[in-house]
């Protein structure tokens, strides 16, 4: 084993409460370490939503997952942390003098005197749509984080979810997209009562389409996705044409 970093603490996650955590021990003149699974500082307000509106952060009326993270990230410049990405936490083991030796997936091994976890849902991925031949449009047509709005400027937009982040994003996308349709399995939904209030006078304007399914199959031409067929719960399908197929199922840790 290579000789561990000896420090006063380790963070395991880099998500918003990680990044005011190093703040905070900074403000006690203790050095941190950060451990992150993702390639990149911030969380699931990168990783997912990183141009999304935020509305529940205090004092701040609304900014994006990432005018989040980056002003957190100025907020703790003057203290230096070290960030480890795109490694786990595979072993943590109380040592005979107190401190915690913790070993990384990456092969590095840190030996601190106190560890915050700061991890969220832990390690996570996004639920993925499990159809036959969805894999060969991943990020090209679906995709089940957003990182550039503007690529769907103009394009016929499905969204499905039923969730904060599947609502936000067609709110934010209606009027900016050709057309968006929203689907859930139920017409019911998990997303703040004024989002879902703002999509339902969408629908009655006309302006958004809400289809009650599930998606059972895809439709492609020269190698592109072109539509997609949903089935409701009566076995009833209908094909809606496609150009790009946002995803929001939630988070598998």
């Amino acid at each position: 084993m290579h000789s561990p970093i000896e420090t006063d603490a380790v963070i395991i996650g880099s998500g918003p409460v990680g990044l005011f955590q190093v703040f905070e021990l900074g403000l006690l003149e203790i050095k941190a370490h950060v451990i992150d699974s993702l390639p990149e500082v911030g969380g699931q307000c990168i990783e997912l939503y990183p141009d999304k509106p935020i509305y529940d952060i205090p004092a701040i009326p609304v900014c994006t997952g990432r005018e989040l993270v980056d002003n957190l990230l100025q907020q703790i410049k003057p203290f230096a942390a070290q960030f480890h990405l795109n490694q786990e936490v595979s072993s943590l083991e109380k040592q005979a003098d107190g401190r915690f030796l913790l070993s990384t997936s990456q092969d590095q091994h840190f030996l601190a005197k106190t560890v915050f976890i700061a991890a969220g849902v832990g390690a996570f991925q996004p639920r993925t749509l499990n159809l036959e031949g969805i894999e060969a449009f991943v990020d090209r047509q679906v995709f089940y984080r957003i990182k550039n709005p503007d690529q769907f400027t103009g394009k016929k937009i499905v969204i499905c979810g039923g969730g904060d982040s599947a609502l936000d994003w067609v709110l934010y996308f209606v009027g900016k997209a050709a057309s968006v349709t929203l689907i859930h399995r139920r017409d019911e939904f998990k997303a703040a009562p004024q989002s879902v209030e703002k999509m339902r006078a969408l629908c009655a304007a006309g302006d958004l389409q809400l289809c009650i399914g599930q998606i059972t199959g895809l439709e492609e031409s020269d190698g592109n996705l072109t539509g997609i067929e949903v089935s409701n719960i009566d076995g009833e399908t209908q094909q809606l044409p496609v150009d790009a197929l946002l995803l929001f199922y939630g988070l598998s840790p």
